[in-house]
């Protein structure tokens, strides 16, 4: 079967919980799609930086952030709608479980399908349940009227005999079973602190997911799924300006490598579409910013991994104190923040020299999770007015810091006022946040 349409359709993979499978099975369906002749455009629901790059190589064409708590319901439209343009089928990745979020389930991924008026298939990990499994989706179907469970993907199915006490207990439902894929340890996909291991850290990465999708391939319903996507429609009222962050430069040099990859695409395109001018740069291959870059931007990523090359990049340190000596405008996020300062501390202890712009010391030997979204107000030379719509998820720990002005006023999604983040000098921002937008007016 294909989309028998001129008009690109579109669908969201949820699960009723984190932990459900369900990047793996992400990954397996773009690649059996795109088997079938489809063209996938791939999208990530909230703020996250690893699993687009898996899509990426999963359906052969760039993943992009649709974050419904930081982008206003326009913006999510337009982007997706942009996205989907030249695909067959735009094919959304929720986050968590359906329907967590943050205050009152803002930036869910149910947030993000009323938004874009698509519906949910929805994966159930049922290893160890049976019965129960119909009843959790009778539930979640029936939780919100306004977001349409379109069909369901049990995952890690134990047997035959399993998959048959499933099918009768979904048979009083009206939810389709659109796949029923047995478990296998072998299709696991490696993790650390932050999430999964980067996919340009795997080196056979393209035939892992091959793997996954043939395991796959006899247990899912290709037919049944393409039948639940629905249309993706424009915005109602024409195209709505997008509200995009500024440029940190005309002509912006952005660290990207192994250490430094957490990049909204979304950022990148925003900035090219304002005219500005793009060079990228490797601190892991002691590489340089460009000398007539106007604006320098270290992202963030694993630093942590790789203290020692870092700390014998000299070309790349050299340039960064020349470039700040010159007042170039400099923004770290999260581990471009840690690299920024006087040094970072091992896992194990040991202390390691960054490139000493800011007056701070990051430690992973006492780890602490800070994680949620955050509002930002500031008033530097960074060239975002108004406040900002960042997200914060970091184990680090700032271990010490010498007095220096605060880059952002800081609150929760709830509003909570918290500590001031970051530090600036001179030319030199930086902090644990990662920016993804201009701050709604409303929340």
């Amino acid at each position: 079967m294909s989309i028998a349409t001129d008009k690109p359709r579109g669908l969201i993979l949820a699960a009723s919980s984190s932990n459900a499978g369900k990047t793996t099975l992400s990954l397996g369906l773009q690649r059996l799609l795109v088997r079938r002749g489809l063209a996938i455009a791939p999208a990530k629901c909230g703020p996250d930086y690893i699993d687009p790059a898996f899509h990426a190589v999963a359906s052969g064409r760039a993943s992009i952030n649709l974050d419904p708590w930081a982008m206003t319901t326009e913006d999510l439209t337009t982007r997706a709608t942009t996205q989907a343009l030249t695909a067959d089928l735009l094919f959304v990745e929720g986050v968590m479980g359906l329907f967590d979020g943050t205050v009152n389930g803002q930036g869910s991924t149910a947030t993000l399908a009323q938004a874009l008026g698509l519906p949910v298939i929805l994966v159930l990990d049922v290893k160890g349940q049976a019965q129960t499994a119909a009843a959790i989706a009778k539930g979640i179907s029936s939780y919100d009227p306004n977001v349409t469970i379109g069909g369901v993907l049990l995952n890690r199915v134990g047997s035959a005999a399993h998959e048959h006490l499933l099918r009768e207990a979904f048979a009083s439902l009206d939810l389709p079973i659109v796949g029923a894929v047995r478990g296998s340890d072998q299709l696991q996909l490696p993790s650390r602190h932050l999430g999964l291991v980067q996919a340009a850290e795997h080196d056979a990465l393209d035939g892992m997911i091959d793997r996954i999708a043939d395991h796959m391939a006899p247990d899912v319903d290709l037919d049944g799924i393409l039948g639940i996507a629905s249309e993706v429609t424009p915005n109602q009222d024409g195209a709505a300006p997008l509200q995009r962050l500024a440029p940190l430069g005309q002509r912006i040099a952005i660290a990207r490598d192994e250490a430094f990859s957490f990049i909204y695409p979304h950022l990148l395109n925003d900035w090219r579409d304002q005219g500005a001018e793009l060079s990228f740069f490797s601190p892991l291959a002691d590489e340089a910013p460009a000398e007539e870059a106007d604006a320098i931007y270290l992202p963030g990523g694993y630093p942590e991994l790789h203290l020692e090359r870092l700390a014998s990049a000299h070309a790349f340190r050299d340039a960064m104190q020349t470039a700040a000596a010159k007042s170039v405008l400099m923004f770290g996020e999260c581990g471009g923040y840690m690299t920024l300062g006087r040094s970072l501390i091992s896992a194990d202890g040991v202390e390691v020299p960054m490139l000493g712009l800011l007056p701070v010391t990051t430690s992973f030997a006492n780890t602490k999770l800070s994680l949620g979204y955050r509002k930002l107000s500031h008033r530097s030379a960074l060239p975002w007015g108004g406040e900002l719509a960042a997200h914060e998820f970091h184990y680090a720990t700032i271990q010490s810091m010498d007095e220096a002005e605060p880059l952002f006023a800081a609150r929760t999604a709830a509003d909570r006022e918290l500590p001031s983040m970051g530090q600036r000098v001179g030319s030199v921002h930086g902090s644990f946040a990662h920016i993804i937008a201009p701050l709604k007016t409303t929340y």
